[in-house]
């Protein structure tokens, strides 16, 4: 007689009579299963979930700690369903279908269970909803509005924990959670941090790191990830809008803002706007309604900093090859991610030389803006308010590292989030889709298509390369790619890999004659490039050079902490997914194909920078000492 097991999801599973071992069937004879849900007959493939079973029948199952992004973990319990011939309900998230069945998804059992599972998150759920971040979008009161009933059957919610502030970049209030552990997930599987867990069990249960300590101080990278996907306000941005609206009404101080690319893409969303839509222009207006004096482009110190790192991968290969320096650290990495170097620090600091030297390009602007402008425009740098509009909450870390007031003040004085944009200009009843356009501020309104790609996971490494192939072979870098489109860069794979070999060699440009005396050295050299996005990638390429393998070759590689890159940010608006991320990539390279100048090199403002103030050109003692820096394990600066 054949023996069965039962597995969590209920479903039998058959064992050799022999041996005693559990039988797994690599081939079922049936590759589709019909079934029934809620009188809908359907056919879906083998394994498919009642879940995913529904939503492609477009049948709504409520679901808490299911997210696109994570795996199943079936924590919440809201998404049960009731199965025909089964007692017990079960969870149809992680129920795979492998016989026919039949499925009841809002049957009078499965409506009073729903309501009990939901009053008991309510009831450790505490806090004023008209008072929190994320009452726009929060998913525990929509749900609350379909299946809690009039009463808390388990008490009113009390608070039980301190708010934790210690962060720069993230509030933890652990009063709001409901325990689903998509942070959890999150820290550990796409970022491979591990910075926080379930510790306890039952009513003593918390999510902690190991220690249970403060978040500025454990082992977090400040990617905000986990608020992106937290679907209440147990985690969310640390606010710096009361500060910055301070700032601009104090009539004492010039407030200047610089926007990042990817914001652009995706603070639409929050004023209702499917994923996709680049609202620049219209954000430059809405801009100056909030009292900014000047609304600058982050995609001119982009520009910058394409050609301070390119100009040092070509010196750092010159050293290696040439000059036989072993001293030397390659592949050299980007240093454009906060959230990245924070992780290089903290797991791999061995690997901390093969850091770019280069500044993001939020420091850098902030460092030109409290010298080069605040000497242009005779206002003093103690007076001068830097706001960064950036899509990262591990902005906010990075503009307060110790090393980051090479201008002889703080170099960028707040970095906000596009969440936190979106929010000032809704508290002032500006509707951004509808205004009119304007265009940026001079002296640091004209950017590239090379500064705006920024934002997409590969754009730092297409930008370096539109320069770089300009710059070594003198030949227009669409002699090679059609409308400089260095297609094999692009894409969401976590990892990819490129080679490209030097066809030719021109004169040494004049912008960087002070690096190397000729270039003949590189005629016919491979370059060898990667591009990895989200850090548990990050992880998978560095073991790899540890390891002696294919990459440790590698010249140069592109790494950014957030799935997708930028337009992947913590501070970005939510939801998020793969189709989200998508649709902001496409937003963003239109908008590269829109520029009249593609590339970094090209960009006159920067130019003129190099001619009346960085005189030295890339690499000089001035560029040096306001536009690079170095690191150390622990985050202070090298001298």
């Amino acid at each position: 007689m054949q023996n069965f097991l039962n597995n969590n999801s209920g479903l039998p599973l058959p064992l050799n009579e022999d041996t005693g071992l559990l039988v797994k069937e690599k081939n079922p004879a049936k590759t589709t299963v019909n079934l029934t849900i809620d009188n809908r007959s359907m056919e879906v493939a083998f394994g498919t979930t009642i879940l995913e079973a529904a939503r492609q029948t477009n049948i709504y199952i409520p679901t808490l700690c299911s997210h696109p992004d994570l795996c199943i973990t079936g924590s919440c319990r809201i998404c049960v369903v009731e199965i025909e011939g089964m007692e017990i309900l079960h969870t149809s998230c992680d129920y795979p279908i492998t016989q026919p069945i039949r499925v009841f998804t809002c049957s009078p059992k499965v409506q009073k269970a729903r309501a009990y599972i939901l009053d008991l998150l309510i009831s450790k759920h505490y806090g004023e909803c008209f008072e929190c971040g994320r009452k726009d979008n929060c998913e525990l009161p929509a749900l609350a509005k379909q299946f809690s009933t009039a009463f808390l059957r388990f008490g009113k919610p009390s608070p039980h924990s301190e708010i934790d502030d210690s962060s720069h970049s993230i509030t933890r209030d652990m009063n709001k959670c409901v325990y689903c552990q998509r942070c959890v997930q999150t820290c550990n599987d796409i970022q491979g941090i591990g910075c926080l867990a379930p510790i306890g069990r039952g009513k003593n249960i918390k999510i902690a790191n190991f220690l249970d300590m403060p978040l500025g101080e454990a082992i977090c990278i400040n990617c905000g990830q986990c608020v992106d996907r937290c679907p209440t306000g147990a985690l969310q941005v640390k606010d710096s809008t009361v500060d910055v609206m301070k700032a601009i009404n104090d009539p004492n101080k010039h407030v200047v803002i610089q926007t990042a690319p990817a914001p652009r893409a995706a603070i639409g969303e929050y004023f209702g706007l499917e994923p996709g839509h680049a609202l620049t222009f219209e954000m430059n207006t809405a801009l100056r309604q909030c009292g900014f004096d000047k609304v600058f482009d982050t995609n001119f110190s982009a520009d910058l900093t394409i050609i301070e790192e390119g100009t040092e991968l070509i010196q750092r290969l010159y050293k290696f090859l040439v000059e036989k320096d072993n001293s030397i650290s390659l592949p050299q990495f980007t240093s454009c991610s906060p959230g990245w170097i924070k992780y290089l620090e903290h797991f791999y600091p061995e690997f901390i030389p093969n850091l770019s030297t280069a500044k993001s390009p939020q420091q850098m602007f902030g460092a030109v803006i409290k010298t080069y402008y605040a000497r242009q425009t005779g206002i003093n740098p103690k007076d001068i308010v830097t706001v960064a509009l950036m899509p990262c909450t591990a902005k906010k870390f990075e503009c307060n590292r110790p090393e980051m007031e090479s201008s002889g003040y703080k170099d960028v004085d707040y970095a906000i989030t596009t969440v936190e944009m979106a929010r000032m200009l809704k508290s002032k009843n500006i509707d951004l889709p509808k205004l009119t356009k304007s265009e940026f501020d001079d002296p640091f309104g004209t950017a590239t298509g090379s500064g705006v790609i920024f934002g997409a996971t590969g754009g730092v490494m297409e930008s370096a390369l539109r320069t770089v192939l300009e710059l070594v072979t003198g030949d227009s870098v669409e002699t090679y790619f059609n409308h400089a489109d260095i297609q094999p860069i692009r894409g969401m794979e976590g990892i990819r890999k490129v080679e490209i070999v030097i066809p030719k060699i021109g004169p040494v440009p004049a912008i960087i004659k002070n690096i190397v005396p000729d270039m003949e050295w590189l005629k016919g050299v491979t370059l060898k490039l990667a591009v990895a996005h989200g850090t548990v990638n990050a992880r998978k390429v560095l073991e790899n050079i540890r390891a002696g393998g294919e990459l440790a070759s590698f010249h140069f590689i592109e790494f950014m902490a957030c799935p997708g890159g930028c337009l992947g940010g913590g501070g970005q608006p939510v939801p998020t997914s793969e189709a989200i991320r998508q649709a902001r990539a496409r937003a963003i390279y239109s908008e590269d194909n829109n520029y009249m100048i593609r590339k970094s090199h090209e960009n006159p403002a920067v130019l003129k920078l190099y001619e009346d103030f960085l005189k030295e050109g890339p690499g000089g003692h001035l560029s040096h000492k306001l536009l690079h820096t170095r690191y150390t394990p622990r985050g202070k600066k090298l001298n």
